[in-house]
């Protein structure tokens, strides 16, 4: 017979109902809003550890990235008012992302709630639209009950965060209650109906296409996912940031459907007989603004396999839906034996213009990224992680880097600036055996650049990698395309930030030519310390394929 609980306050029973549900990691920047939580703690600090951040933005970066890295919800505790709006961009990111996390936000006591008292906010109103669920817990004694109803919504279905609003008075406040269990994932899966209609589309398939994407994917399925469509001859292509899904380099890879997409492959998805979404939301970047399939009834032959309901005929009348998650799916799909020798050319075809998309090519300038970013994918350990935020920068490392394993990829579906470092940060500080490599911005670094103290304070040694063209980029070449030679507002004076490195403690390059940046690299890998090396590049250099000033000559000509 169990002995009966004992009486503990409110920080520590949440405390207790983390380390219950399995996590080991949370992140965040304090606040006396929950000063019992950190007390509760610090009584399990052998078991969790907090992570103490610089900004809240960054702070709910590094939960969401360790959640993608994981498969596990990320939790992040930031404090009332100025810290739950400045979280509120990363849990952004986890909804669009279908990143499961946990937020917890201090809130003013329960005696002053809707008397506008200082830093009170309704995060019911606020956050209802960003996350799948939002509760508030009033009395002590409910805690570990919120706590796993949080947890499974965290993780039911199509992944995504929660938030739970802490009352100062509440958290103060003791009771004796009993923890619950580690939470259970629950998801659905196809029935063999699904499984039997799928199997007589792909018989009368030709040109067949397998996108691959969204949230809620283990390192189990996705290789049964490559075994199956391998045996199948199934082109796959991995949506916009997930090009982890699948080892590039597998001879069905045929590229991610994204922003900056190979025209061919995007004409591919065009000419397909039958789509195969699995786990995408059908979203304006999976299609291009709606336009590679057409609403609502696509003239390819639709399945769309998503964990959510809500997302089946959302903007698509698909021939099949089917409401499953995604190892459920795949494990469904295992009986299914289907001969490809139809569309063997076409996937040949495929995997052709994947490759001749990937090689590089030359841009203004003395720095070479698409050079650089061969040489990364060539060099770094199978297993390194690698980050970017957002910004035309990103262009370079989605077409040219070949991702080999599946957790490996860590970036905004979002399309959200200053995500690049605190999740490399955080990811370093997760797996610090690991290499972790951030791609960045000018304008995106800074951002978050704060979180360099972080990685330091932790011993973390992430790489962060800044292409710097003293411009918001992506924003320029729209303005250079729309109001030709009338710049306003995207000029950027930048620090030195090699030098800016050093100040935090760690190491620190700059790189004017490509044939210097392998040495800088391996200088940085061997310092053992966070470490930022800065390439100068030409600010004509915009993407792969033109410049900015091609893109304004078109459009003056345009007038």
């Amino acid at each position: 017979m169990s002995a009966a609980p004992q009486s503990r306050h409110g920080g520590r029973i949440l405390a207790d109902a983390l380390v219950a549900h399995g996590v080991k990691l949370a992140f965040g920047v304090p606040g006396e809003s929950y000063l019992p939580v950190l007390d509760g703690i610090h009584a399990r600090r052998d078991q969790l550890r907090f992570v103490i951040c610089r900004q809240e933005g960054g702070a709910a970066y590094m939960a969401e990235a360790c959640a993608k890295l994981a498969g596990e919800p990320g939790v992040v505790f930031v404090t009332r008012g100025p810290g739950a709006t400045n979280g509120s961009v990363g849990v952004h990111t986890a909804m669009q992302d279908s990143t499961p996390m946990v937020v917890f936000v201090g809130q003013v006591g329960t005696d002053m709630c809707e008397r506008e008292a200082f830093q009170e906010i309704d995060f019911r109103r606020m956050y209802g639209p960003l996350t799948k669920w939002v509760g508030q817990i009033d009395r002590v004694g409910r805690i570990p009950e919120y706590v796993s109803h949080a947890f499974h919504t965290a993780m039911a279905g199509r992944p995504g965060p929660v938030l739970l609003a802490l009352p100062e008075d509440m958290l103060y406040q003791e009771a004796s209650v009993s923890d619950t269990p580690r939470y259970r994932t629950v998801r659905g899966a196809p029935s063999p109906g699904d499984i039997a209609e799928l199997g007589r589309l792909l018989c009368a398939a030709e040109r067949p296409l397998m996108i691959a994407g969204g949230g809620g994917w283990d390192p189990g399925s996705l290789e049964a996912l490559r075994d199956w469509t391998q045996a199948a001859g199934l082109p796959v292509a991995c949506s916009f940031r997930r090009q982890d899904y699948l080892d590039n380099r597998q001879p069905n890879y045929a590229g991610d459907i994204g922003f900056g997409i190979n025209p061919k492959l995007a004409q591919r998805v065009k000419d397909a007989d039958l789509l195969i979404v699995a786990g995408a939301r059908l979203g304006e970047i999976a299609t291009a603004g709606y336009t590679l399939i057409e609403v609502p009834v696509p003239r390819q032959t639709l399945v769309h396999v998503h964990a959510g309901p809500e997302e089946l005929g959302r903007v698509y009348a698909a021939r099949l839906p089917i409401n499953s998650g995604m190892a459920q799916f795949v494990a469904a799909l295992q009986p299914l034996k289907v001969e490809g020798a139809r569309w063997q050319a076409w996937t040949r075809e495929a995997r052709e213009d994947y490759e001749a998309w990937a090689e590089p090519k030359a841009m203004p300038g003395d720095v070479q990224l698409g050079e650089i970013v061969s040489w990364l994918s060539e060099t770094l350990p199978e297993d390194a992680i690698v980050t970017n935020g957002a910004g035309n920068f990103a262009v370079w490392l989605n077409r040219h880097f070949r991702y080999k394993r599946s957790r490996t990829q860590l970036a905004p579906t979002s399309g959200s600036m200053g995500y690049s470092v605190p999740s490399a940060v955080g990811a370093a500080i997760a797996h610090p055996s690991r290499t972790v490599v951030g791609w960045a911005g000018d304008g995106d670094f800074l951002m978050n650049g704060q979180e360099l103290a972080t990685a330091v304070q932790y011993d973390a040694a992430p790489i962060l990698i800044v292409v710097n063209n003293g411009m918001y980029g992506t924003i320029r070449m729209h303005q250079e395309r729309e109001f030709p030679e009338r710049v306003s507002g995207t000029e950027l004076k930048n620090p030195d930030f090699a030098a800016y490195a050093r100040a935090f403690g760690g190491h620190g390059e700059r790189v004017e030519r490509t044939a210097d940046f392998a040495p800088a690299f391996e200088r940085a890998r061997a310092s053992g310390k966070a470490a930022v090396i800065e390439l100068r590049i030409d600010p004509d250099a915009i993407t792969p394929n033109t410049t900015l000033s091609a893109i304004r000559d078109a459009a003056l000509k345009r007038r």
